[in-house]
């Protein structure tokens, strides 16, 4: 049985190519990047003989055994541990959406379907929905008619992605709105359907979803008290 990640990279732009060629080499082919800019205090670059510089930060799924062996890569190959050069982390995902989204996001890694999540008996979900640009508002209402709140929106691009068309039937190489939800992990599966089903596949919003375990949170004290406690009564 797998376990399957979000893997997180951020780096410099001018590195973003350079690591995309090195995560298709592992069979983590659909990756999607949005851009950043560092923050570090210039005595700390200065300190590092390093320069401010415009970041990248790629997203793609892969199993727990690939994450295995790019952690290695990153670090012989990359060499990823020199300052300046980058970061990586992975993030256990609870669920995907469909069969069909599976195939795509893992692409030609192996992966045998095990228990849902690392993680349990976690309160909330982040759902996050990968979808054409311009179709927020048709996710988010999908969503609130089950009980979602509110969501936010990173804008990315997809990269990486020639075989989208033989999964999905469409081409996730434009610019794409990655929407993130937090909901209550007893409505996800509701909100996941419901979201797919207005605002899915077969949709102009071609939206793919996943999930991924929230073990603490914050700011979201009152949407968990009852009607009267949150009037003062």
């Amino acid at each position: 049985m797998s376990s399957l990640y979000l893997m997180v990279t951020i780096t410099d732009r001018n590195q973003q190519r350079r690591f995309l060629t090195f995560y298709q080499g592992y069979g983590a082919e659909a990756v999607l990047s949005a851009l950043g800019r560092g923050t570090a205090s210039s005595e700390v670059l200065d300190y590092m003989g390093l320069e401010a510089s415009e970041k990248a930060a790629l997203f793609s799924v892969v199993t727990g055994e690939v994450w295995k062996e790019i952690k290695l890569g990153l670090q012989q190959k990359m060499m990823i541990d020199i300052p300046g050069t980058g970061i990586a982390f992975v993030i256990p995902l609870s669920s995907i959406a469909g069969k069909r989204q599976l195939a795509f996001l893992t692409g030609s890694q192996v992966f045998v379907k095990g228990e849902e999540s690392a993680l349990k008996n976690t309160k909330y979900e982040l759902l996050i929905a990968i979808a054409n640009q311009g179709y927020t508002e048709m996710i988010m209402n999908a969503a609130r008619k089950v009980g979602a709140g509110g969501g936010t929106v990173i804008h990315a691009k997809g990269t990486g992605m020639d075989g989208s068309e033989k999964f999905l039937g469409v081409s996730l190489a434009t610019e794409k709105e990655m929407v993130f939800i937090v909901v209550k992990s007893e409505n996800k599966n509701a909100v996941m359907e419901a979201v797919s089903r207005e605002a899915g596949l077969e949709t102009k919003a071609k939206a793919v979803l996943f999930s991924l375990p929230v073990t603490s949170t914050a700011g979201l004290r009152l949407a968990e008290l009852p009607p009267d406690l949150e009037a003062g009564e």
